[in-house]
């Protein structure tokens, strides 16, 4: 199955292919670097405060041949580990982040960038002990 995706200006593009959705792994993350990522950071009072990403095989993920080449940028996560993060350099859009320990097996990518989202629906949430508004898990998802 292969599923597309791009930033918003469509400079940068971008494929997903992998046999089954089970291969892939859709997330809410209540930690604070999604939260300021995904500009979620401060939104006390809506209940969205969290990053979505869509964790994938890292041989599964390509970027198109009429793709743009994304920006790096590769920082401290706040613990100690290497955070990196590619986006369109144009248009800001985030594709896709990694940790140092998820280097050479994981791709994180930004569901939101995906031609369709809801085809990987959340399957999970991490860092819930950080979520701005406490609420109960969500039903059906793992933690």
């Amino acid at each position: 199955m292969v599923y597309k995706g791009y930033c918003y200006c469509k400079e940068i593009k971008y494929e997903i292919d992998i046999s089954s959705p089970d291969e892939a792994r859709t997330s809410l993350c209540h930690c604070k670097n999604c939260k300021r990522f995904f500009g979620t950071a401060n939104l006390v009072f809506t209940h969205t405060a969290f990053g979505l990403t869509t964790k994938i095989p890292v041989n599964a993920f390509s970027y198109t041949q009429d793709s743009a080449k994304p920006t790096v940028h590769e920082a401290d996560n706040g613990s100690g580990s290497l955070l990196h993060r590619e986006f369109c350099s144009k248009c800001g859009t985030g594709i896709l982040e990694y940790g140092a320990a998820a280097a050479n097996d994981f791709r994180y990518v930004m569901t939101g960038t995906l031609e369709d989202p809801a085809s990987l629906p959340p399957k999970g949430e991490f860092f819930c002990l950080y979520r701005l508004v406490p609420s109960s898990p969500k039903r059906g998802y793992s933690h």
